[in-house]
């Protein structure tokens, strides 16, 4: 559906502006006169690949461009924070959306909460309208939504929803971080040995054929990789590239997404450092919905989604069975074997408390913690690894090459 930015005048004679969907431009002044708005310019939007006519070049680019601008969760959270500040004032939810509008600058974010709010406005509820959304608005931010609208706390209920969001973000770039500086060296790493070895290694070892001499081991090792390398250094990029073409389809399959994500856990060192982010986001996750008034069966049911790891998800599914059937959540954790000891004698310290919410907060925080220490850990030791890992490839190809060197020059003598 068409969407029209318009200009005009509200009942009271001031100047508003946003956002309205219509199929047509009649349709569209319509449906603001409805709202008691006087229109007094309406520009139609881009709409990206629906190919719908602009007013300018201008206003075309900037709206295609918005159809790529990135939502970060810290924008999510910032907006989340806003909302609920707005909504805590007393202020009507239409109300707060308008001046929610007005306050963001990126232009998807605008976009998609002026249609949110063209939805509040013909009747619908919050929740609905974001759950349209769903590549910004997740099935947990819907259901949190909804609950804090049927229960009358909306404001307290969007704190929680901010602060569930800034400390996921803020995980999720510990744990890239820790990821991407060991990846990142390895690629450079591979990608100078490549150099080395495909164009520099037979230029300074031609001199060798000449004199005929026997070559060290180490020198003749050299040279047949080098040898390789650079005839069939197209094989070796195309290799790597099925490669990894085909482990992302071979991932994409439930087997294969299933031994993956076991195999994940299983890596030394990473591996635990991946299972504590995934049992502190499902710890954090269950707190925050039961503190938002979700029911037990239905939080498990979301967070099973938000955990993404098959192993875990699949003991969080059977863990909802056997808690439906009169189980504690704490027991079919335990036989699963893949909830540490520690977080299942605090689950059920908090079932047996009343304050279970309270008690994954503090699992939660407490795997933060760890995950953090963890990471910094890791990038204190990677560094240095990675560093002696390039050196020693270098010193490998400077010693293959100075020992004939040397060799030549004792025969010489």
């Amino acid at each position: 559906m068409p969407v029209y930015a318009y200009k005009g005048l509200n009942e009271g004679g001031r100047n508003v502006s946003g956002i309205v969907d219509a199929d047509t431009p009649k349709a569209a002044r319509q449906k603001l006169r409805g709202q008691g708005v006087f229109p007094t310019g309406l520009t139609e939007e881009a709409q990206g690949a629906g190919g719908k006519p602009v007013a300018a070049a201008a206003q075309a680019s900037a709206d295609i461009r918005s159809y790529f601008e990135r939502i970060t969760p810290q924008d999510l959270a910032l907006m989340t924070r806003q909302l609920s500040t707005l909504v805590g004032a007393g202020l009507p939810l239409v109300d707060c959306l308008g001046a929610l509008i007005d306050q963001v600058d990126n232009a998807r974010q605008k976009r998609i909460l002026s249609q949110v709010r063209e939805h509040v406005v013909e009747g619908g509820n919050l929740a609905d309208a974001m759950s349209q959304h769903p590549q910004v608005f997740n099935n947990l931010y819907v259901n949190m939504v909804r609950a804090g609208e049927a229960s009358g706390a909306l404001d307290i209920v969007l704190i929680r929803l901010a602060d569930y969001t800034e400390r996921a973000a803020a995980l999720r770039s510990k744990v890239r971080s820790a990821m991407t500086y060991p990846l990142a060296m390895g690629v450079l790493s591979l990608g100078i040995l490549l150099f080395l070895l495909s164009y520099v290694v037979p230029k300074v070892t031609k001199i060798f054929e000449e004199t005929q001499q026997e070559l060290p081991g180490i020198t003749v090792v050299l040279l047949t990789i080098s040898d390789f390398t650079a005839e069939y250094w197209w094989l070796i990029i195309i290799l790597l590239g099925g490669s990894f073409v085909g482990g992302r389809a071979w991932v994409s399959t439930p087997k294969g997404r299933h031994r993956f994500d076991d195999w994940k856990l299983r890596i030394p060192i990473f591996g635990k450092m991946l299972k504590k982010v995934a049992l502190a986001r499902f710890a954090r996750t269950l707190s925050t919905l039961l503190d938002g008034g979700i029911p037990l069966l239905q939080s498990l049911d979301i967070v099973k989604h938000v955990v993404e790891n098959t192993i875990l998800k699949n003991a969080i599914e059977d863990g909802r069975d056997s808690i439906r059937e009169g189980q504690s959540v704490a027991e079919p954790l335990k036989a699963s074997g893949h909830f540490p000891p520690l977080l299942v004698h605090m689950i059920s310290v908090g079932e047996r408390s009343g304050e279970l919410e309270s008690m994954l907060s503090r699992a939660a925080d407490a795997y933060d913690n760890e995950v953090e220490a963890a990471v910094n850990a890791l990038s204190s030791i990677m560094e240095p690894l990675l560093v002696v890992f390039m050196g020693g490839l270098v010193a490998f190809i400077v010693i293959a090459i100075l020992l004939p060197i040397f060799e030549l020059n004792q025969m010489v003598g």
